[in-house]
């Protein structure tokens, strides 16, 4: 079997009390430290909007120093993946956060995620050449969402220049990209965006339009059914003689669906019937019950 890493995409979400995180905290109650306790791995997504500073990234590692196996996966900042203007600064903020990460051993690679826009091309492949060029030093995992991407030539190129393509699921729109796990170089790295679909396409047909933060995190706003999740465990446990590492990555993360959902992949793939997690969350998702190692059933008096 291979190594799993699941986690969700972020931390830090208000939503989240009191589903996962228990309302009433203290002063010095730390979301990341109380994340790690249950979880082996976390996306990080504030570095695709700004440059972080590496002593941030001490700041992690020391939180999660109690927790063995725990990693980061960073995603690169926009300016390489969307606007495509960046400067030699840039990518010393980025190599010096991913460096402090990588000395502790808790690194788990870079996530090259592009918009619906990129399409397989010539001009893309020489793109994404320089970019694997600069960051050749770390684990790369190459998100693009375009349906021209799923075809042999895409994968010999990652394969060719050791980089993991992402699986996504998201709702299939247009041209985007079908759920099919892929699994380059031994490693797997697969996200879900929910299937919102309904949500998605307000979000497409108001793009540029002003939104509130709720607004923007509308259409991943789903939380994934028992019946779709075995239908993924099942879909990736087809290739697991085929594979060493498979990141896990929930990004359905508005009121608290992404951990829940991931808790529940966590049993469907490792094969755990009796899972560590928040006390309260079977309160607030029923099919966590009989996976909760210390649920009590009269708890919350039902």
């Amino acid at each position: 079997m291979p190594k799993y890493f699941i986690g969700t995409a972020g931390w830090s979400y208000k939503d989240w009390i009191p589903a996962f995180y228990p309302k009433g905290q203290s002063q010095n109650f730390d979301l990341l430290l109380f994340y790690s306790t249950y979880f082996n791995c976390v996306e990080v997504n504030s570095t695709y909007y700004t440059y972080l500073m590496p002593n941030t990234a001490i700041d992690w590692v020391r939180k999660v120093e109690k927790a063995e196996e725990f990693v980061f996966t960073v995603k690169l900042h926009q300016d390489f993946t969307h606007s495509r203007d960046y400067r030699m600064k840039n990518v010393a903020d980025i190599t010096n956060l991913l460096n402090i990460l990588m000395r502790y051993e808790r690194l788990g690679g870079l996530l090259i995620q592009f918009p619906y826009s990129f399409s397989f091309s010539s001009q893309a492949i020489e793109y994404i050449k320089d970019l694997n060029d600069i960051f050749c030093g770390y684990r790369r995992f190459l998100e693009v969402r375009h349906n021209s991407w799923n075809c042999k030539d895409a994968l010999d190129f990652c394969n060719e220049w050791n980089i993991t393509l992402c699986t996504i699921d998201q709702p299939e729109i247009g041209k985007a990209i079908t759920f099919d796990p892929v699994f380059v170089n031994g490693r797997g790295y697969i996200r879900f965006h929910g299937r919102n679909v309904e949500e998605w396409k307000n979000s497409i047909n108001s793009y540029g339009v002003a939104k509130t933060y709720e607004q923007q995190n509308e259409r991943y706003r789903y939380l994934y059914s028992p019946g779709e999740l075995n239908f993924i465990a099942k879909k990736i446990k087809e290739a697991e003689q085929k594979v060493k590492e498979v990141f896990v990555i929930m990004n359905n993360h508005p009121a608290g669906y992404a951990p829940a959902n991931a808790i529940e992949l966590i049993s469907l793939l490792e094969g755990k019937t009796k899972i560590d997690m928040p006390p309260q969350m079977p309160k607030y998702f029923g099919n966590l019950k009989p996976l909760a190692l210390n649920y009590e059933q009269d708890l919350f008096g039902n």
